[in-house]
């Protein structure tokens, strides 16, 4: 396990090549697209008062699901719809002997998935969160719950941590609020599970390099903040 966490932390402070990477998460669309499209999101939608014109869907609520495949070897993984119970005790069911790697803000804690569960069912994944996990063998995950809406807010602390979007939303950092949150030098870390290593963005001056990073649907990425702060995005299915 330490050797694992080793391994993690040295490749974070020293990250390689610098192009995007495609993503492998399964999308399935449920029912009609919301005017934004949420992209690859799949949901099922309703609400109290909604209402459907030309493929526009007006409504208070949009609950659904979207599944993630993994393969084995490390993966960043997020959680992109919120349920009324985000441990990974009830929302990761994978293969015996997988393990998931959560950030602390100075090292990893680890929970190993034996053939009872989670040794550490209480830890969270939240919508906006973020962990490794490295499965035995194939598996699909099917997250389940609420597209969250309204001013969504997400700490980002000072140093390193894991954040995602907190909609499930192919969307840039920009747009997603990370970039107004982070200063000039700061950083982010997109995980290439395919070569498993860490692709490096800085802000600088003009924008970011070598271009503006992404967050996907079920990804998200490792930040190194000087002085951290708040992502912040106001967000509706009906925008």
């Amino acid at each position: 396990m330490r050797n694992v966490q080793k391994n993690l932390e040295k490749k974070l402070t020293a990250p390689l090549h610098s192009e995007k990477v495609n993503t492998h998460t399964e999308n399935k669309i449920r029912t009609m697209r919301t005017k934004s499209l949420l992209f690859a999101a799949a949901f099922s939608l309703a609400g109290v008062a909604s209402a459907v014109a030309q493929n526009n869907v007006y409504s208070v609520n949009a609950v659904g699901y979207v599944n993630l495949a993994l393969t084995p070897g490390f993966k960043l993984v997020s959680n992109p719809l919120n349920s009324t119970n985000n441990t990974i005790g009830n929302l990761l069911v994978l293969p015996r002997f997988s393990q998931l790697f959560k950030w602390n803000g100075t090292g990893f804690d680890s929970a190993n998935y034996t053939g009872t569960g989670w040794d550490h069912p209480e830890y969270t994944l939240a919508p906006g969160e973020g962990a490794f996990v490295n499965v035995s063998s194939a598996a699909t995950v099917t997250f389940v719950g609420e597209v969250m809406q309204g001013t969504l807010n997400n700490n980002i602390p000072v140093g390193f941590s894991i954040r995602g979007s907190q909609v499930p939303q192919l969307v840039d950092v920009t747009t997603a609020g990370l970039t107004a949150a982070l200063k000039r030098f700061d950083q982010v870390f997109d995980w290439d599970a395919a070569n498993q290593t860490y692709i490096s963005y800085s802000l600088t001056g003009n924008g970011w390099s070598p271009s503006t990073p992404n967050f996907d649907v079920t990804k998200p990425l490792f930040i190194s903040s000087a002085s951290g702060g708040t992502m912040t995005r106001s967000f509706s299915v009906n925008q």
